[in-house]
């Protein structure tokens, strides 16, 4: 079993949510990560064994430094102590860099990733909170209620939504081998990964 990891069941990130205004893209970020099925997590526990961290609370952390354009380990550790938005998603848990790099350089999360990147693109696009141009959101701030934000977490079922994703995709491997892939080598001599892991984390999600 995972680490327990509630949100709505501790009082300090409840007190610090009404601090974060009602469009911010952290409540987004949070309702996504919610809506992926707890199988999913079952089976990480699986190939993984039980980590320190839940993998809901370190893909939100990851997944919300992405859209405000953080990518390096030590950065987001920076932020986890410095970002009231990033302490209410992690619950208030300090994660070193060295953890999260290995959590997101690890083949089944690296897609778990993936993933999330391209629903939430997705669902960004569908909302009209950015454009098909954009590779994702900038800034904190979305022009919507954030905190009512639902997500269902499915493969596109449209040709539209198909389209969407795979540019969404394509986004994202640039993304990953021109911000986090760089971050993760220049971090690795400290974080014990060897670039044989980093590629083969990067070859997967090309696959």
């Amino acid at each position: 079993m995972f680490k327990n990891y509630t949100i709505n069941q501790t009082i300090l990130p409840l007190d610090m949510e009404q601090y974060i205004p009602e469009t911010d893209v952290a409540f987004a970020v949070n309702a996504l990560i919610e809506a992926i099925p707890h199988t999913l997590f079952n089976q990480l526990e699986q190939q993984l064994g039980r980590p320190a961290y839940h993998p809901k609370m370190m893909l939100k952390i990851i997944l919300y430094a992405y859209t405000q354009r953080v990518f390096s380990g030590r950065r987001i550790e920076f932020l986890l102590e410095d970002s009231y938005r990033m302490r209410w998603l992690a619950n208030h848990e300090q994660v070193s860099y060295r953890t999260i790099n290995r959590f997101r350089s690890h083949k089944t999360t690296a897609q778990l990733l993936a993933e999330a990147f391209v629903l939430f693109r997705r669902q960004l696009i569908t909302h009209q909170i950015i454009d098909n141009e954009a590779i994702f959101i900038d800034g904190t701030k979305i022009e919507a209620d954030a905190n009512k934000f639902s997500f269902v977490w499915r493969k596109a079922t449209t040709r539209y939504e198909k389209l969407l994703d795979e540019k969404s995709e394509i986004f994202y491997q640039t993304l990953y081998q021109e911000e986090v892939l760089p971050c993760l080598k220049e971090e690795n001599q400290s974080d014990g990964l060897t670039s044989d892991q980093l590629e083969e984390a990067a070859n997967h999600l090309e696959a």
